[in-house]
């Protein structure tokens, strides 16, 4: 069984040193700016293959998945967008809510006239991505989701009263005065408090960021992307009622995040779901535990040939 497999995987590679700078792609990746939807998707691609899409979440942009996207390159064309207004796409004054985040996902493959994908997303991409999902569940051949939860969908209403995610309510245009010119503060906050060993973000990494939401737009973009939260829950809830996803789903949690609650929140949502817990990692399983991480998606992926 894929569980067994992964946890063998687990076992063996649980102590390799994760990554600690960012990552350039591979040689042979490109990057194009795509315009669709009303707005401009900065996108890499690079590979050969059935197409995998990488969606990256709050605090990291697509540069997050270049460990992963090296691996997968060898045997699928890899596609890494900058979602909407973050990384090197540029903030359009609005759109956040994750459906039509979803749809900027299908503008993206339409002009690249890729159909079928399998998914792979990590915190806001986790949202992003089931609205794509849900959206075009002929499309998806397999979803793997990295440890963050979905508006509106499972235990949500109790995972809001948790006081470290204060910062979903945190907003507007007082608070971007607040963080102007302190963006690195702000984002320490979340590399720091979601690490299970912060030290493992490297200061690299955390420089790389900073820079790019210190760009004209890009904190107003990322505080919308919370905004759009209750939105969201609509949207999602109109999702569900639909049915659940019916491809393939791995939720991967880390230990000292969210851990099991991955795989519980997605059995509200899809009914043929996989949970992998990454050992000695918090939320940021790309940075603290890349190695175990790109295992346990490629032996994933790797079940369908």
């Amino acid at each position: 069984m894929l569980r067994h497999a992964v946890a063998a995987i687990l076992a063996m590679l649980v102590a390799t040193p994760a990554l600690a700078q960012v990552e350039p792609f591979p040689a042979g990746f490109t990057e194009r700016d795509v315009v669709t939807n009303g707005t401009t998707i900065h996108v890499r691609i690079g590979g050969r293959g059935p197409a995998v899409v990488l969606l990256h979440g709050y605090g990291e942009t697509g540069d997050m998945w270049a460990p992963l996207a090296a691996n997968l390159a060898r045997d699928h064309v890899v596609i890494v967008p900058d979602l909407r207004g973050l990384g090197l796409s540029p903030p359009p004054a609005e759109g956040y809510d994750k459906k039509t985040q979803g749809a900027d996902v299908a503008g993206v493959l339409d002009v690249l006239k890729i159909g079928k994908v399998d998914l792979v997303t990590h915190d806001i991409g986790n949202m992003v991505g089931y609205a794509f999902a849900a959206e075009n569940r002929d499309r998806v051949t397999r979803f793997i989701l990295m440890d963050a939860p979905l508006p509106g969908v499972g235990p949500w209403d109790e995972l809001l009263k948790n006081p470290l995610l204060w910062h979903f309510r945190f907003g507007g245009p007082d608070m971007e005065r607040l963080v102007a010119g302190r963006e690195r503060i702000y984002l320490d906050r979340f590399w720091n408090e979601f690490s299970a060993t912060p030290a493992k973000f490297s200061e690299a990494s955390r420089v790389h960021y900073a820079a790019l939401y210190a760009r004209p737009g890009a904190m107003h973009a990322g505080f919308a992307q919370f905004a759009a939260f209750d939105r969201d829950a609509k949207d999602n809830a109109g999702f569900v009622a639909a049915g659940k996803l019916t491809m393939p789903v791995l939720a991967i949690g880390g230990a000292k995040s969210f851990g099991s609650t991955m795989a519980t929140v997605m059995r509200f949502a899809a009914s043929d779901v996989t949970e992998v817990v990454i050992p000695d990692s918090g939320h940021w399983l790309m940075e603290e535990q890349s190695v175990v991480t790109i295992a346990a998606v490629r032996s994933f992926l790797d079940k369908k040939r």
